[in-house]
């Protein structure tokens, strides 16, 4: 039992499949609005806090990224919800972003809200599960579970069984193996998190290197703020905030531009990219060329 269940389990191979899994997500076909790209993928800070402080993550540092326990209010989702319809929006969501979304005690109406436009992962630690919490989540309209798996192989057999005795289909429940040691990167494809992190082995910071994430996708803060990408966790530059303007109007907006021009012009010159190490390149080649042609670079 234990040999078949840990098939396959070794860190390239999970972070390979977690690359395809949202490969038909992420480089799907570009939508646009009023012939402006518009992101597939947006993410959802729901609560800035953590049960846990990994050494990978910059959570473990409360000078940098402390627990403020302040989370989204359903009324923000509301806002949101009828930006991204007025567009068209047909992308997917993540709950996700700088805390442990579980922690938030209103996550179902959120995720049924966001459902009505597109797919709606999750991704957790998993310390707050159990079978009926896991059934209540696919009943919520969650398309995808996924949890990290940071304490050892013996999480898997945990996780396992508390799907089946929650009766979700098998394809709804993700599990990642991340209990490596720091040799194995812990089973992450790391980064520095935008100069706040320097676990495990880091590639070196290339300031001219492209970057793909402002042309698919956006962060949202608790607070509606919205950031370029998940690695800028000292949230330093906010694009715009949601409930002050529109979301295509701040997706479409001077300062997103500059940043996005830049960056897929291979230009990190501006902070926090001039600080970040992250690659950039994985998904979004599909936006970068729209984009290219929007800037004609």
């Amino acid at each position: 039992m234990k040999k078949n269940l840990l098939k396959n389990w070794n860190p390239t191979e999970t972070r390979l499949k977690n690359i395809e899994r949202k490969v038909r997500i992420l480089d799907r076909d570009v939508q646009f609005h009023d012939g402006v790209p518009i992101p597939s993928w947006i993410e959802l800070n729901v609560i800035d806090a953590c049960n846990r402080s990994c050494s990978f993550c910059p959570k473990a540092d409360p000078k940098i990224a402390p627990n403020t326990y302040q989370k989204m209010p359903i009324q923000l989702i509301d806002k949101l919800f009828e930006d991204l319809k007025k567009i068209n929006f047909e992308g997917a969501f993540c709950l996700s972003g700088y805390g442990e979304p579980t922690l938030h005690n209103d996550l179902h109406p959120i995720i049924y809200k966001l459902s009505i436009l597109g797919a709606v992962e999750l991704i957790t630690n998993g310390d707050t599960l159990s079978p009926k919490k896991i059934k209540d989540f696919y009943d919520s309209n969650l398309s995808k579970l996924i949890v990290s798996m940071y304490d050892g192989e013996h999480q898997i057999e945990k996780f396992k069984k508390m799907e089946e005795e929650s009766g979700v289909p098998k394809s709804f429940l993700v599990l990642r193996n991340t209990w490596y040691k720091d040799e194995d990167n812990f089973g992450l494809l790391l980064t520095n998190r935008a100069g706040t992190n320097n676990a495990g082995k880091q590639p070196k910071i290339n300031l001219n290197k492209k970057c793909f994430y402002p042309a698919y996708t956006s962060v949202i803060e608790w607070n509606g703020d919205i950031f370029l990408c998940c690695h800028d966790w000292q949230r330093r530059v906010s694009m715009g905030n949601v409930m002050q303007a529109s979301f295509f109007d701040i997706w479409n907006g001077a300062t997103y531009r500059k940043y996005r021009k830049d960056l897929l012009s291979s230009q990190r010159k501006n902070k926090p990219c001039s600080d970040c190490n992250a690659d950039g390149t994985v998904h979004g080649f599909k936006h970068d060329k729209e984009w290219k042609k929007v800037y004609k670079i």
